[in-house]
């Protein structure tokens, strides 16, 4: 597996520091993705007492949360304070009829969590990872997991606004698209970090646009905003960004423009360490085998 190619942090945080405030009205895609994750809940047999909602932005998943697990504590983590603000504003009109505890709410990135190990007996992170080092997060989880406790995310892959991207590439070479890490790279690297019996699933979510305009102020709003180190600096001249429009209309299609979405939905547990005569741990650890 190649190193992927990160976003850089800071313009991240600031992308969604600026969103906070239109997030939600735009955000059908990650609402729906949510819900579809959260159903991936339905066969597992879980009680934690603590639950870490791992990128949670707005706190659109709160409620449905707490409904499932209503005796366990909530927390919401996410890198943009702004985002965070939405999320606190949010939580009273759930609590006062759920009766529920109010979620403590963590300003933090998910490479580096500020929790104990073994804390907590649910990581759910939706449409998050793609913003971080998905190794590192993965490395944080498995520490801040406990025993029996399970990691559920969702991801983009590698087809995502791939006609954007392609429409861009028929332009110039610069790198106007974030990338995203292929399914089977992110199994292997759940199984390097600890955690044990990883399932993925993919499906492919198509959007339609009437105009590129219209789509890329709806990824604007959501805080989705270019943050590759490559990316061009500047806005493009106007000769290059409607040679790029141009592009993007040859896919159109029945009076509509896709935007076509990889998700990714994954989830792994915490196994129980083995323990040898001399008293060490050991965890095995199986990466795919290569033909």
């Amino acid at each position: 597996m190649a190193e992927p190619r990160l976003p850089e942090k800071a313009s991240v945080r600031r992308a969604f520091e600026r969103a906070a405030g239109t997030y939600d009205a735009h955000s059908v895609l990650q609402r729906e993705v949510g819900e579809r994750l959260l159903a991936h809940l339905d066969p597992m047999r879980l009680t934690p007492a603590r639950i870490l909602d791992l990128g949670c932005g707005t706190g659109m998943s709160f409620e449905a949360l707490s409904r499932r697990f209503p005796r366990a504590g909530l927390i919401g983590m996410d890198l943009a304070q702004a985002m965070l603000g939405r999320a606190s504003a949010r939580s009273p009109a759930w609590r006062r009829w759920l009766g529920a505890r109010a979620p403590r709410l963590v300003c933090a990135d998910a490479e580096r969590l500020p929790f104990a190990a073994g804390s907590a007996g649910l990581v759910f992170s939706n449409l998050a990872l793609q913003w971080c080092d998905p190794a590192a997060v993965f490395r944080e989880v498995a520490r801040v997991l406990g025993t029996g406790g399970v990691f559920l995310f969702s991801t983009f892959g590698p087809d995502t606004l791939k006609e954007l991207r392609a429409a861009f590439s028929r332009v110039d070479s610069a790198e106007h698209v974030n990338t995203f890490v292929d399914m089977h790279d992110l199994g292997d690297l759940l199984v390097h970090s600890g955690l044990a019996e990883p399932v993925m699933e993919m499906e492919m979510i198509t959007l339609e646009y009437a105009s590129v305009d219209a789509l890329l102020r709806d990824l604007r709003a959501i805080g989705a905003r270019n943050s590759m180190p490559g990316r061009p600096r500047g806005m493009p001249g106007r000769r290059r960004w409607q040679a790029m429009v141009a592009e993007y209309e040859r896919a159109r299609r029945d009076g509509a423009l896709p935007a076509s979405y990889e998700v990714i939905y994954g989830h792994a547990w915490k196994p129980a360490p083995r323990a040898v005569p001399d008293g060490r741990h050991v965890i095995e650890f199986h990466g795919r085998s290569k033909s």
